[in-house]
């Protein structure tokens, strides 16, 4: 089916002053777009940009374009992280199985939604291809809806099929996918965090993993294991020495059985090329990957999450560093809940006993201002490189005495005499 291109600036003239304005994010980040905006910005006046987990270039959020951009995230990711902490930019926290409500309720009412698509095929059908996520709820009831198409973009199935008659201006721009690789970029205490989870996980599980090295490594301890099923909201390369040697085949799955089901996916060219019109994966709505009633049906969910830092009875900071805005609430908790919710299920937060420059993470309190994103009612299973140990059930001594033994060695001592100050024992 033909389709005729324009250019940014004719695309961006469909665009009225005032706009809240929905971006694509993850691999999916239309950068050429970007960069364009930045450089059209007199066609820009008091716009709302809303996005989530944007990577690349990002020069709309340059404070000095405020007068024509304001970021509004859903999720703070690097390029927006200035912005937000400055005064061109905000944070709505929210659950990422909320998002789609967000625009389908009109409570953030979409004009435009700026997305980045597979060419489309003979039926006029183009792809969302590595992040359905919450594009897929802002096509839907964005007013405009402008595409960057680009051939090295990978068609992928599920919920990722928005047809031209849908599209107001399509403009066309070649460029490879934003790649990541964390294989390189954990070291020992990552190795033993990955072992001691990888102990937690059984044969059957259902696995959900975030980005970063210890989720890869976790999934390289897995190459034994038998009937794993993955149901996550994002996806890396780490599942696909898994796939190849069958260890994960989704086959005890109650949710799409047989298939391997992500909500994105953010990896290296290997896991695109995987991914391109392959139905074993079913890229789906986070509406859906994140709901927690969903996420509990599978069997044995082991869901895997981080944080920045967790006090000692329990409660989760994930998502800032003290005021600071540093990332969001993300899916932690929809995962966190759907796994303590399943058969089976285990609901980890892993995390380094100390920073990269030596400060403790497992804290008597958290920093002055810091968000608690997993409570302590919701907290389950603790890991770092010194263990692991389950909160759940745990009066709020035993769970300080309990963390403790995962802290630090260094740090165990000052940790205990905030045990006893507050408890009066140790």
């Amino acid at each position: 089916m033909k389709t005729s291109y324009v250019s940014p600036s004719e695309a961006f003239s469909l665009i009225p002053p005032r706009s809240r304005i929905f971006i694509h994010g993850s691999a999916a980040t239309p950068n050429y777009l970007i960069e364009q905006m930045s450089l059209h910005k007199h066609l820009f006046q008091s716009s709302e940009i809303v996005c989530m987990s944007v990577i690349g270039n990002f020069p709309i959020a340059n404070p000095a374009l405020q007068e024509h951009f304001h970021i509004n995230s859903l999720f703070v990711s690097p390029p927006i992280r200035d912005a937000v902490a400055g005064i061109n930019g905000d944070y709505i926290p929210v659950f990422l199985s909320d998002i789609p409500e967000l625009f389908k309720r009109k409570i953030i009412p979409l004009d435009v939604a700026i997305i980045h698509v597979s060419p489309p095929d003979e039926n006029g059908y183009v792809s969302l291809g590595t992040s359905v996520d919450s594009a897929r709820s802002a096509v839907d009831v964005a007013d405009k809806v402008i595409a960057q198409v680009n051939p090295r973009m990978p068609r992928t199935h599920g919920d990722t099929l928005v047809h031209l008659s849908s599209i107001h201006a399509a403009v066309w721009h070649e460029a490879d996918l934003h790649e990541v690789d964390y294989s390189g970029v954990s070291g020992p205490v990552e190795t033993a965090i990955a072992k001691h989870i990888a102990e937690l996980i059984e044969d059957g599980s259902t696995l959900q993993m975030g980005i970063g090295g210890i989720p890869d490594m976790v999934l390289a301890q897995l190459k034994n294991h038998k009937n794993l099923g993955i149901h996550t909201e994002m996806l890396s390369n780490g599942v696909l020495p898994l796939l190849e040697c069958g260890a994960i085949n989704n086959s005890l799955k109650k949710e799409y059985k047989g298939k391997t089901v992500t909500s994105f996916c953010m990896g290296n060219k290997s896991l695109y090329q995987k991914i391109n019109d392959n139905p074993e994966f079913a890229f789906l709505d986070v509406d859906y990957v994140n709901e927690p009633t969903i996420i509990a049906k599978n069997p044995k969910v082991v869901a895997i999450n981080s944080c920045i830092e967790i006090d000692l009875t329990g409660q989760v900071c994930s998502d800032s560093i003290g005021t600071m805005q540093y990332s969001g609430v993300g899916g932690q908790m929809d995962f966190i809940r759907g796994a303590a919710m399943s058969d089976g299920g285990k609901p980890i937060i892993a995390l380094p006993s100390r920073t990269v420059s030596g400060i403790p993470r497992i804290v008597p309190t958290l920093k002055n201002g810091a968000g608690v994103v997993t409570t302590r009612a919701h907290v389950h299973w603790v890991v770092t490189e010194y263990g692991s140990v389950n909160l759940f059930g745990k009066n709020l001594f035993q769970r300080a005495r309990a963390l403790t033994s995962l802290a630090h060695p260094d740090d165990r001592e000052p940790l205990e005499k905030a045990v006893f100050e507050r408890f009066g024992r140790h």
